[in-house]
């Protein structure tokens, strides 16, 4: 019997009214194991109605009490991580390890969410005028809405959640159709801790649910993770109807090798980063620019590497790699490998053939690694979202800095060098969101915050983090008189106050 994913609306499961559903497969074997309930518009206008009403009283609760139900939150889901791990690779494919890595990465921002009231410290100046205090607070915006991508189900959402309900929001969730059972769970569990109803709501669907979120007068404000086109159009219509928005786009990372760099750690830094996921993250090294004479060397210890990685099922511990998420998406990526030699990139490793014993069915391709790209070649200029690795060359520092700030994006990038002066110049030259020196994907820990530059963010907050704080909030000043009872009346003054 196939399962069927529905909503949570209120507090509970509410099964899909709109008659359409989506599939959902295992990656692993191609075939459908899930349908998914698609929201029409009534259904998010529900979803919203549950959040508005229970932010009247969520809105004013204390902050006491949002933080002991994210302790007890985050209690449930350490304890049920394996869990949330297989379904995610299930639905995702991602071997075992790196969907545990994604919830542990989740968990992260629960931790800075349990530790809200710091950053939710308002400001106090007394006396700046005879009798008159100022202070600054922070409140929360009302009803806000995230929309998810594919590739993270779990950590993704848990950028956004945490800290939206801590500050006092509630929150309506529309995660990836292509794998939403981690969403539902981690509402099961926030419902199990004691989260009042209606305070986190999921809703799946497609481009008429979200369109309906961009739109509805009661969301203030929209979170998105996922391409740049969705990033830039999920900006500009939420803006146009008066949200606050943060969308974060896609990536084109590059990872600057210079001669004198420890080659090893290099070639071991761009596998992982390139490869890990099947490469479907946006924190992917999908670029590498080796400096000067180091390029034959370098691509030969990145393919060495490379060819030993295992790729096969999610569930198989042996495994390293897992499929791609569709049919759909594993044939995009490999024709970006067939056609790279005809826009004269040279074919290093070729994945395209790629298929694992008994799971034919799948959505397999294999390591690819493209050498000497140029920079007009599709494989350079687009987002992949695969297990594919493009090398370019370039003689000097400054060339390669040149070419990785010529780029549209400005996601992630790094840098490889034994020379802390080199270090210091590029982290300060190049136009990009998070530097790395020597570390390959530099995620920001969760007190810190995450997003790029160019068209790798749209809007003014990059996610979590005091920027996390500060979105999900929205700051009064409030001046304060009280009379003293010797006061004598001071009257009529039409001129602006005075501030002695």
């Amino acid at each position: 019997m196939t399962k069927i994913v529905n909503h949570w609306i209120g507090g509970k499961t509410a099964e899909g009214a709109s008659g359409t559903y989506g599939p959902v497969t295992d990656p692993a074997t191609g075939e459908v194991t899930t349908k998914v309930a698609f929201a029409d518009v009534e259904e998010v206008d529900a979803a919203v109605a549950a959040a508005k009403d229970a932010f009247a009283t969520w809105g004013q609760s204390s902050l006491a009490q949002r933080t002991s139900i994210l302790f007890r939150f985050r209690a449930l889901l350490d304890e049920h991580r394996d869990e949330i791990a297989a379904l995610i690779t299930a639905e995702h494919g991602k071997v075992h390890s790196d969907a545990l890595g994604e919830v542990a990465r989740g968990l992260e921002i629960v931790d800075l969410a349990c530790g809200i009231t710091v950053q939710l410290k308002g400001e106090l100046s007394t006396q700046v005028a005879t009798g008159v205090d100022v202070a600054a607070i922070r409140q929360p915006l009302g009803v806000v809405a995230g929309i998810t991508p594919f590739n993270f189900p779990a950590m993704v959402p848990m950028w956004m959640f945490p800290l939206a309900i801590a500050c006092g929001n509630t929150f309506v969730l529309k995660p990836s159709e292509k794998d939403p059972s981690a969403a539902l769970r981690l509402a099961e569990l926030l419902a199990e801790a004691g989260l009042p109803d209606g305070v986190f709501n999921v809703v799946h669907g497609d481009k008429v649910a979200v369109d309906r979120l961009l739109e509805h007068p009661d969301v203030k404000a929209v979170s998105f993770v996922g391409s740049t086109p969705i990033a830039r159009y999920i900006h500009t219509t939420a803006s146009a109807h008066g949200k606050r928005v943060q969308a974060l786009g896609g990536a084109k990372n590059h990872m600057l090798v210079l001669p004198d760099a420890d080659l090893d750690a290099a070639a071991d830094a761009a596998v992982s980063a390139a490869y890990g996921s099947a490469g479907e993250r946006c924190m992917a090294v999908s670029a590498v620019v080796a400096v000067g004479s180091i390029g034959d060397e370098l691509v030969q210890k990145i393919r060495e590497r490379a060819e030993k990685i295992k790729i096969g099922p999610g569930t198989d511990p042996a495994s390293e790699m897992g499929p791609l998420i569709t049919k759909v998406h594993r044939d995009k990526v490999a024709a970006y490998v067939t056609g790279a030699a005809e826009e004269g990139a040279e074919v290093v490793l070729d994945g395209t053939g790629f298929t694992v014993e008994g799971h034919e069915g799948g959505h397999w391709i294999g390591i690819s690694l493209l050498d000497k790209v140029p920079t007009s070649a599709k494989a350079y200029q687009d987002e992949i979202f695969g297990p594919v690795l493009s090398v370019l060359r370039v003689e000097t520092y400054e060339d390669g800095v040149a070419l990785i700030n010529a780029s549209p994006y400005g996601n992630g990038t790094a840098i490889f060098t034994r020379d802390g002066g080199a270090a210091r110049r590029f982290q300060l030259e190049i136009e990009a969101g998070m530097v790395g020196v020597n570390v390959p994907i530099p995620v920001p820990v969760g007190y810190h915050s995450f997003g790029g530059w160019k068209d790798s963010l749209f809007g003014d907050h990059h996610i979590y983090g005091n920027d996390g704080t500060h979105f999900y909030t929205r700051g009064k000043v409030v001046t304060t008189r009280w009379p003293d009872p010797s006061d004598t009346p001071a009257g009529v003054d039409l001129g602006f106050p005075r501030n002695h």
